[in-house]
């Protein structure tokens, strides 16, 4: 908890507020019972009306005042809490978007998920309560012990025996119940990981007709997870039994002693009045604050899970070369690379060197898995590799600020993702002061334009979360056109054009090469016909590059790429 107070602090004046209206609020609570002896005492015993009359209307006063006070400081507790949580879930939010992707496949979509809503979500609540009766209940408490002596004398000395007995059961109670509250957010993330796939797989799931096999997975942890919800329950349960027994027996042998001492003149019937009141507080407040510190383990297992995405440090850090001292422009040299992802048992990349210039295309093709889009993911920076050097423009891609790197590089994934809004909201992402202007010279050059004037209100046509109301290729060819928008010196094309037709795949690439300037082009492809033309075209098998040179070199030097020329062009056209 430590490091997320520390992360979203609370703010000094309001807690200082909120303490003294809640100790107004107790001092008004605890002069109550003490009005009412003076009222049975000095009113009802002496039956004098005025006293009554008088007595009854401070109290009345006292109460609305109470009622007054309690409002505004539930009201500055929530407030003091959800700012707290705002601020929080902001800095989660920051620090996510910082992560490289290896963090982010550490943590898991689900995971950070639930850790930036629900976690977060059950932090405000247990501070909402610990602002408002975590405050209320000790002041509540001491207050009605000195009062409870001042009052009933030997009666109050039943607390010394009721006090230690009820914290001890609530305490075994809470610490039986604690040691499921991170089981239970572990399996909370199960749960949402699980929704998540079905979710996004939702047209493989039903195309598959596995409807049936996911509804069983999804149960079993369904399952798993309200057991376990129900065993917390049914300890957790047994602290209002306990509060009980201890509140009955406590007030029945207050009720036993005061009235034996009433009897023997030792005590008013109003100051036994005043004084069971006063212990029936006492015992309340502490079973208040057990209510608070039953919240603490699942707060605490929420706390500890923000914390661990605020406490991780990022693998990928900023350097410090200024972007305006590089001396080569738009060229990117791999100098014996290798990279392995986070947890793999050996590289996907081995010894990779090859160089890429200004106004040049370099295409890299292989077989399906051989890491070709791995090689792309080192240029921005989105993984580091084990060893050897990515330089861009002659400097070490390390050591440029990570916004001034990747302010150099237009990049199109292999999975196209488009974001809610509209056609020129997801333009602007490549450019944020894109006119319209430059949407329709984006759009042409990605050969987009034809599907967009089709669209009722054009560039400001609506798009669903992740672009579900366009087909495969308008998505890539939108996600091409936000790249050009750029106007980037680096293009980077992640198996870019596999959704187009070979007539639109042919008229982009024109397009592509008379807008391009001196920007230089790096794109991964799958089918040969897209990269006939590139300038340098890089063979990679098995993680490392077997062959390097033009269509024709390559046809003479290379027999995996002949092998796969003759698989799509034909061994004739070869």
């Amino acid at each position: 908890m430590k490091t997320i107070f520390l992360n979203a602090k609370l703010k000094g004046r309001q807690i200082l507020l909120l303490s003294a209206l809640v100790l107004v609020s107790a001092v008004g609570e605890m002069l109550l019972p003490s009005l009412l002896a003076q009222m049975i005492n000095s009113g009802v015993t002496a039956s004098s009306e005025n006293t009554i009359f008088i007595l009854a209307a401070v109290m009345a006063g006292i109460t609305a005042l109470a009622c007054i006070i309690n409002f505004l400081s539930v009201r500055i507790a929530s407030r003091i809490s959800t700012e707290f949580a705002a601020r929080l879930r902001g800095q989660v939010f920051e620090k996510v978007q910082s992560f490289s992707a290896a963090e982010l496949d550490r943590f898991g979509t689900a995971s950070l998920v639930t850790r930036s809503t629900s976690d977060i979500t059950n932090v405000q609540n247990f501070l909402t309560m610990l602002l408002r009766i975590g405050i209320l209940a000790p002041m509540m408490a001491v207050a009605g012990l000195v009062f409870s002596a001042a009052t009933g004398g030997q009666v109050s000395s039943v607390l010394s025996v009721a006090i230690p007995v009820l914290l001890i059961g609530c305490g075994i109670v809470i610490l039986f119940a604690s040691s499921y509250s991170v089981k239970l957010r572990k399996k909370l993330d199960k749960i949402n990981q699980l929704f998540l796939e079905s979710l996004e797989g939702v047209r493989v799931i039903r195309a598959f007709n596995k409807q049936k096999a996911e509804s069983r997975r999804f149960d079993e942890a369904n399952t798993d997870y309200a057991f376990t919800a129900m065993t917390s329950g049914r300890i957790t349960s047994l602290l209002l039994p306990v509060i009980n027994v201890t509140f009955g027996v406590t007030t029945a042998a207050v009720l036993g002693l005061g009235a034996y001492y009433v009897e023997t003149g030792a005590m008013h019937v109003g100051s036994l009045v005043a004084n069971s009141q006063y212990i029936s507080m006492v015992l309340m407040s502490v079973m208040m604050l057990a209510l608070v510190i039953m919240m603490f383990p699942n707060a605490y297992a929420c706390s500890a899970r923000i914390a661990e995405v605020l406490n991780t440090e990022t693998s990928i850090q900023d350097g410090s070369f200024p972007l305006e001292n590089r001396t080569l422009c738009s060229t990117v040299e791999f100098r014996h690379v290798t990279f392995a992802y986070p947890e793999a048992q050996e590289p996907i990349l081995k010894d990779i060197s090859f160089e890429a210039h200004p106004g040049e295309i370099t295409a890299i093709i292989g077989g399906t898995g051989r890491g070709k889009s791995s090689i792309l993911k080192l240029i921005p920076r989105l993984y580091d590799p084990l060893f050897g050097e990515v330089l861009i423009d002659g400097v070490n891609a390390r050591e440029y600020a990570l916004d001034e790197l990747r302010s150099l590089i237009g990049y199109v994934p292999q999975k196209n993702v488009l974001f809610s809004g509209d056609i020129a909201s997801n333009l602007n992402f490549g450019k944020d002061s894109g006119t319209e202007k430059d949407w329709k010279e984006a759009a042409q050059i990605a050969c987009a334009e034809e599907f967009i004037l089709k669209k009722q209100n054009g560039y400001h046509d609506s798009i669903a979360q992740g672009g579900t109301n366009l087909s495969g290729g308008q998505r890539q060819r939108m996600a091409i056109a936000r790249a050009i928008m750029k106007k980037p010196e680096i293009y980077l094309f992640d198996d870019s054009f596999s959704a187009l037709d070979m007539k639109t795949d042919q008229t982009l690439r024109r397009n592509l090469k008379a807008s391009m300037g001196n920007a230089t082009v790096i794109m991964v492809a799958q089918r040969i016909s897209t990269i006939l033309d590139a300038d340098r075209i890089l063979v990679v098998d098995d993680g490392m590059i077997v062959g390097q040179g033009t269509h024709k070199e390559l046809l003479q030097t290379c027999p995996l790429y002949r092998e796969i020329a003759e698989i799509q062009l034909g061994k004739e056209a070869v």
